[in-house]
């Protein structure tokens, strides 16, 4: 009688947790700013004469569709891809913006690797998707050092340091290996078999399951090992972390490196996909980076939130298409969305601290502050964990 007693308050205690997790989620700043920015966007419709219910019904099906699944995953691929490389620095509250030059640079490097090897297809796709990601590492690493070596903010050096990456690719292209004849500015196709398989007889490549197995084992370092304990903490405060140990710089460099080396893949990725070829601009038009940015920054830089963030943008980055096509509303709209779900995530995760702040006492103001209580660290993903 007493085990069935206890088997029954386990029973208990588990539906309870499941209940309140899922309250938890509902009540989420996340969950809110998507529901915000959905209402929101069915007003804008309203306003210009559309059927908000059609407009998203068309998002839904030409994305989720039997016709754009396909797509979905194809560009998911990307949008992942990137999301996972700028989330992993983001996570110890450092933000690379150079990830269009890191992939840019994976993807010249794998057309390179594909056009010039002499080994068989095979292993000149492996030497290619390890072309990419060495180059887009190397490239990172650089805006890394010039932040621990110089003072150059993470930021401004990433940033900065895209611009002459993608402007070496475009003249790499556009002269160098510029496919004779071809007034496009584009590299030969690559050999016979030197692409990435298909996962049947969709568009959608091996490439995808490269993305899903670095996001497991962006899962696997982040909640079971002291590295991703580490990263936590430094995202959390940097100062408690530096404190306790944690090497700066070194962390820095490694994180910002392994944040290029996934941008360098996708840029592989993209190469080694169709069209087989590096085509100047095919990978930065797009706007991976920008909206694999927007996913981490939605998922607070979590590995399972990035993941269905990156899930979320690429349904709406496909299905606004579908919309335009079939209700003529610009797919622009789907844009404002992502902007409106990130300006809302900001004022939820603001406002109830504004609130719950209560009115100082003016004799108290007066009295000077204890430094050791009153230091708070610059905002970083800590605050959206």
């Amino acid at each position: 009688m007493a085990s069935a007693l206890d088997l029954a308050r386990i029973k208990r205690a588990a539906r309870g947790k499941g209940a309140a997790r899922i309250k938890g989620a509902l009540r989420s700043p996340v969950t809110f700013s998507v529901v915000a920015g959905l209402v929101i966007g069915a007003l804008f419709l309203v306003g210009t004469g559309a059927d908000p219910f059609a407009a998203y019904g068309a998002v839904v099906t030409g994305s989720l569709g039997a016709d754009g699944i396909g797509s979905t995953l194809t560009t998911g691929t990307s949008v992942l891809g990137m999301a996972l490389a700028l989330a992993i620095p983001l996570r110890a509250g450092l933000i690379n913006l150079g990830g269009d030059g890191q992939m840019v640079l994976g993807g010249i490097a794998a057309a390179v690797t594909g056009l010039y090897s002499p080994l068989p297809a095979p292993l000149t796709v492996v030497t290619a998707l390890l072309a990419g990601i060495l180059a887009g590492a190397a490239y990172a690493a650089l805006a890394a050092l010039c932040e621990n070596r110089f003072g150059v903010p993470l930021l401004v050096s990433s940033l900065l340091l895209s611009y002459p990456a993608t402007s070496l690719a475009s003249y790499l292209v556009r002269y160098p290996l510029k496919e004779p004849g071809s007034s496009l500015p584009q590299t030969r196709r690559l050999p016979e078999g030197v692409a990435l398989p298909a996962l049947g007889t969709s568009t959608v490549t091996a490439g995808l399951l490269l993305v899903v197995l670095a996001a497991g084992a962006y899962w696997f370092a982040d909640r079971r090992t002291a590295i991703g304990y580490e990263i936590r903490m430094t995202g959390l405060n940097a100062r408690f972390a530096a404190y306790a140990g944690v090497e700066r710089k070194g962390l820095t460099l490694r994180l910002v490196a392994t944040s290029g080396a996934l941008a360098g893949l996708v840029g592989a990725i993209g190469v080694l996909s169709f069209p087989y070829r590096f085509l100047d601009g095919s990978l930065t038009a797009p706007g991976y980076t920008w909206t694999g940015l927007t996913a981490a920054l939605l998922a607070a830089a979590a590995p399972l939130g990035t993941v269905l963030a990156a899930f979320f943008f690429a349904v709406l980055q496909v299905g606004g298409l579908s919309m335009e096509r079939t209700t003529e509303v610009p797919r622009e709209l789907t844009q404002v969305l992502q902007a409106i779900v990130i300006v809302f995530l900001a004022a939820r995760l603001r406002f109830p601290r504004l609130r719950g702040r209560k009115p100082q006492d003016p004799q108290q103001s007066e009295e000077p502050a204890d430094p050791a209580t009153d230091a708070k660290e610059p905002a970083s993903q800590g605050e959206f964990a």
